[in-house]
């Protein structure tokens, strides 16, 4: 690959409007499986996607087993655990892509697997060596939500110093999946045809949703059969637990070894980076690129929908006959089989629909299943079914707006573009998880799910139009 193939074409404006080429050779998933090395960092992606999605269920097990009294709700520490993994994507997510430009997408991927799975290694003895031991803190510091951990009114709160590792092992892998995200998805382009980037996508995110769904599902059995086959064979501590998650990022990290991205033949920048210089650099790209910047926003108000509808979830399920609010987990994985089946038709079929197209009808119909939605809160049928469909609407707009950035985005600006991308997708995640529960209570389920396809389906045309606009009026990176 040459430093001319990162970039997109000169007719590249008409890609978004004008479906590609009808050649039966670049539809469907064939080419990408049959590509060697995109078969390499798919693997490498789900051994980490998994250890992504299993190590939250790890942290509540090391909390219920080590720190949780009897009698005591764990949502406390639970939702210390949940921020020391938030607080990273917030803050580091656009400076990590900064470094990501200059350094091997090969080598930050393989690292940042094989040091998250060190971290996850190194917390049973970690654990045992600070067994027993606190932590003082005035509990000045502490919101009042945390403070019913103390039982005896003290001026001082003491924190065991296990629990303190924990948050710290957990704020660290936290910041280094920043880098390994923006790194794998500006690896996907270099090897990948332009034309077979929707595919690819389709199965990065069919890959993404089934780790997510199965990771939930399965993740604490699993860590129970192995914490049982560890205690048989007279492991001690937490090994066998560990090991699942650990083990995962450290054979994604071993898999990605095998890699072959040859970026010596690509851009890659060895200047000493200027964060905040190429942050502004990422910023201006995208406020130049309307594509790229439109793309990116309907992507963010994709995920706000769905952050949205995950705190919605739980009144869903207690509305819903048939359903309880603990099982509002059911919900939003039947929401995941419905994006693993739109992930299948884009990536099979979405070659021959234009990508604008495909995101303005994926918008209308995430708007008309949230109607449909708002309308079965007395049937867990037609709850279901409006679930499913906003699912595979969401491939529809998600796949094509993320392959989009990847065509459209040249090489040497990618790590700047993702780690903008993860930035925002993050903050899009957090603020709806703080708003919707407040704004349903207030206002009921049926209005914030109206609220919500009316965001869809206005976002969706306004995006649509000033894209479609985008043609005649070339970007100013086009002139």
């Amino acid at each position: 690959m040459t430093q001319t193939d990162s970039r997109p074409p000169a007719s590249s404006e008409q890609s978004m409007v004008q479906p590609p080429s009808s050649d039966s050779s670049s539809q469907g998933f064939r080419p990408v499986l049959s590509n060697g090395r995109f078969i390499i960092l798919w693997s490498g992606q789900l051994f980490s996607q998994i250890a992504d999605r299993i190590y939250l269920v790890l942290m509540i097990a090391l909390v219920a087993g080590h720190f949780q009294a009897p009698g005591q709700p764990i949502s406390g520490w639970v939702s210390a655990i949940m921020i020391a993994f938030t607080i990273p994507a917030v803050l580091f997510g656009s400076l990590a892509g900064v470094y990501v430009d200059r350094w091997s997408k090969k080598a930050v991927m393989v690292v940042s697997n094989l040091a998250r799975g060190l971290l996850v290694l190194t917390i049973p003895p970690l654990l045992w060596i600070a067994d027993g031991q606190k932590i003082a803190i005035p509990l000045f510091w502490l919101p009042e939500s945390w403070r019913h951990w103390q039982y005896q009114p003290q001026e001082a709160f003491h924190v065991p110093l296990g629990f303190v590792i924990l948050l710290v092992q957990t704020f660290t892998a936290s910041t280094i999946t920043q880098f390994f995200a923006p790194a794998e998805q500006a690896t996907i382009p270099l090897l990948v045809k332009r034309r077979h980037l929707l595919p690819a996508n389709s199965l990065f995110t069919t890959t993404m949703m089934g780790t997510l769904i199965l990771g939930f599902a399965i993740g604490e059995p699993l860590l129970g059969l192995a914490g049982q086959i560890a205690h048989t064979v007279k492991i001690p501590w937490d090994m066998g637990k560990v090991l699942v998650v650990g083990g995962s990022y450290t054979i994604a990290g071993i898999i990605l070894l095998l890699l072959r991205v040859k970026e010596k033949d690509i851009y890659i920048n060895t200047e000493r980076p200027h964060p905040l210089e190429d942050i502004r650099d990422g910023v201006k790209y995208l406020n130049d690129n309307r594509r790229v910047r439109n793309a990116l926003v309907q992507l963010i108000i994709l995920f706000s929908i769905f952050a949205a509808l995950s705190v919605l979830a739980v009144r869903l399920a207690e509305l819903v006959p048939g359903l309880k609010a603990d099982q509002f987990g059911f919900i939003l994985a039947v929401g995941g089989v419905g994006i693993a089946i739109g992930a299948a038709i884009v990536g099979n079929l979405g070659s021959k629909i234009s990508s604008l197209y495909l995101s303005l009808w994926g918008s209308i119909g995430i708007g008309a299943s949230l109607i449909l939605m708002s309308l079965s809160t007395s049937s867990l049928g037609l709850t279901l079914l409006s679930t499913t469909l906003l699912g595979l609407f969401a491939a529809l707009v998600g796949i094509p707006m993320q392959t989009a950035i990847q065509a459209e985005t040249p090489s040497d600006m990618r790590g700047k573009v993702f780690g903008l991308q993860n930035n925002a997708v993050n903050i899009a995640l957090s603020l709806p998880l703080a708003v919707a529960g407040i704004a349903e209570t207030r206002f009921g389920l049926s209005s914030v799910l109206l609220s919500l396809a009316t965001i869809s389906i206005v976002g969706g045309l306004v995006s649509w139009y000033m894209s479609l606009s985008s043609v005649t009026r070339p970007n100013k990176v086009d002139k």
